[in-house]
């Protein structure tokens, strides 16, 4: 009994961890988290949302080497893990992270050649590090769920974040040419590609807009399939299709631990962690709900996700942008659809002839694809800025940034070592923006004036009000700093609620101590009340006793 109750138990809370998806016939207005529309209208929802991810979810393991089946697969997965990780109560989809291609190429030395089935021959030991990072995101995922996001972003403002997903968008510019520059024939049909996208992203109709790199990139196979027909141009070798099985499991790749490989791809949880806050962000503003509870649950789907991945040879995730812009526009935020969506990516991923068709892209369409990928990826930062309203007038903003570019940007086949530790562009940048930021600080002064101040307070008698006076007036010097995104008062906050607990705490027992004395008062003004009252008593029963003796002396007399 007591075991068939507690499975009603589980089976009840699983039920009301999730969304109970109330039916919307009518979602001409818009469908919420915890909504759906029927199931028919569901699953084409859940296509378009796949269709939205495919571009950049397969161009980016192929640039580093690795399979693009594996990484839908496990595309998928981690779409499936992330719905269960926040209850379904979160709409995003996980595809694959263009911020591991820099690091990894640099760690591998891998060069990706388009049009052949070329692939990385150290994907053991870049899964590895591609693990570490996971491990890294999932403490980063433990610290936000118990402590909160304040310090991460007093560690990684939209400065810092900003400069560092500009040096990716650029560091990774130069594969990109170097696709498209391959041929002459290959640079003009990079030009086409590039042209297709941008009309497909600007005149499209509808829902169409949202599938730029999909319809750009297919029309322009189509182009340059039938300039291989007429003799313009190369073709397309499909001799690998020819091969391939219909149905099977992606390759699957233990992961090897190599210092150099962790330390170049390990950092990248900083990034991950601040594409996952912006885009959770976008979502609630979207929605018009405040998600901001739910980002310790968002890192940690996202961050599992990214160590199973690393655990069976493939490229971490992370949320996509793509998919937002999807729900941007149908005004259909039902999380039930990117569930669906998920699963729809893991068929995909066990279809190995899918795999074969995607590796016969040209290096001119690929370059094409990738110069606006990457494009977009630089100037993405560059949003950041502008929507934080980054004042670039201020030398710290200024230096944090410009070195922290130049630095991702120039670093393309140059790495810092130090015995096994190595570090690349995108890491010198995203180290120097995080400490120059904190270096160039203009409130130091302040800084070491509360520090010493609170020394003082901790020896001091805790009643001594000019110390606590002196302590709340620099907090207060601090907010009023000119910082144009955090202040540093979210790393004393909580010593100075600490300090007023234990003046609270003293006040009290000071009030204790005064209504104690009040009580003694009262209690000895009555007691002193009950003498007095005993005295009278006893005055006026000697008054009586001395009246009978006169009445007896009387009588005598008588």
């Amino acid at each position: 009994m007591f075991i068939k109750r507690n499975k009603k138990d589980i089976i009840n809370g699983i039920k009301n961890y999730f969304p109970k998806y109330e039916l919307k016939q009518d979602y001409s207005n818009g469908v919420l988290p915890d909504e759906r529309i029927p199931w028919g209208p569901t699953i084409l929802l859940a296509f378009q949302h796949v269709l939205a991810m495919f571009g950049s979810t397969v161009v980016g393991p192929l640039l580093m080497g690795f399979s693009p089946n594996t990484a839908l697969l496990f595309s998928g997965v981690g779409t499936v893990i992330f719905y269960i990780c926040t209850g379904g109560k979160v709409p995003s989809y996980l595809g694959s992270s263009f911020s591991f291609i820099g690091v990894v190429n640099s760690a591998s030395g891998f060069t990706y050649i388009a049009g052949t089935n070329s692939s990385n021959p150290h994907i053991a030991q870049a899964s590895g590090g591609i693990l570490a990072c996971g491990l890294v995101y999932l403490c980063i995922s433990m610290i936000v769920i118990f402590v909160g996001t304040k310090w991460l972003e007093v560690l990684t403002p939209p400065v810092v974040t900003g400069a560092v997903v500009v040096a990716i968008g650029f560091h990774l510019s130069t594969s990109a040419i170097n696709q498209a520059a391959t041929s002459g024939f290959e640079g003009w049909m990079a030009l086409v590609t590039v042209l297709s996208v941008c009309i497909v992203t600007c005149y499209a109709p509808g829902p169409f807009k949202r599938l730029p790199i999909l319809i750009g990139g297919l029309s322009s196979y189509l182009l340059y399939f039938l300039f291989g027909l007429s003799g313009i141009g190369p073709g397309i070798d499909f001799s690998g299709v020819g091969n391939s099985k219909w149905i099977g499991s992606p390759p699957i790749t233990t992961p090897i631990f190599e210092s150099t490989y962790i330390s170049l791809i390990a950092p990248i949880a900083i990034i991950l962690a601040a594409e996952n806050i912006g885009h959770l962000k976008a979502v609630g503003t979207m929605t018009g709900k405040n998600l901001d509870n739910m980002i310790g649950r968002t890192f940690l789907g996202d961050s599992i996700a990214c160590i199973l991945a690393g655990s069976c040879g493939s490229i971490g995730t992370t949320t996509y942008a793509e998919n937002i812009g999807v729900m941007s526009i149908t005004k259909i935020f039902s999380t039930v659809s990117f569930l669906i969506a998920g699963f729809i990516a893991i068929i995909l991923g066990c279809l190995p002839i899918f795999g074969a068709i995607i590796q016969t892209i040209p290096p001119g369409i690929f370059g094409g694809l990738s110069i606006v990928l990457f494009g977009i990826t630089g100037i993405t930062g560059a949003k950041l800025w502008v929507e934080a309203q980054v004042d670039f007038s201020k030398p710290r903003n200024l230096l944090t940034a410009g070195i922290a570019v130049v630095l991702g940007t120039g670093m393309i086949d140059v790495v810092v070592q130090w015995g096994n530790l190595k570090i690349d562009g995108i890491g010198c940048a995203t180290f120097s923006s995080i400490i120059l930021y904190q270096l160039l600080r203009d409130d130091w002064s302040i800084i070491f004036k509360l520090i010493i101040s609170k020394i003082k307070f901790i020896f001091k008698n805790n009643n001594n009000k000019t110390t606590q006076n002196e302590l709340n007036t620099e907090l207060q010097e601090l907010d009023n700093l000119n910082n144009p995104n955090i202040t540093i008062d979210y790393l004393i906050n909580s010593n100075n609620k600490d300090n007023n607990n234990n003046n609270n705490n003293n006040n009290n027992n000071n009030n204790n101590n005064n209504n104690n004395n009040n009580n003694n008062n009262n209690n000895n003004n009555n007691n002193n009340n009950n003498n007095n009252n005993n005295i009278n008593n006893n005055g006026n029963n000697n008054s009586k006793n001395t009246a009978i003796d006169l009445d007896n002396n009387n009588d005598i007399s008588n």
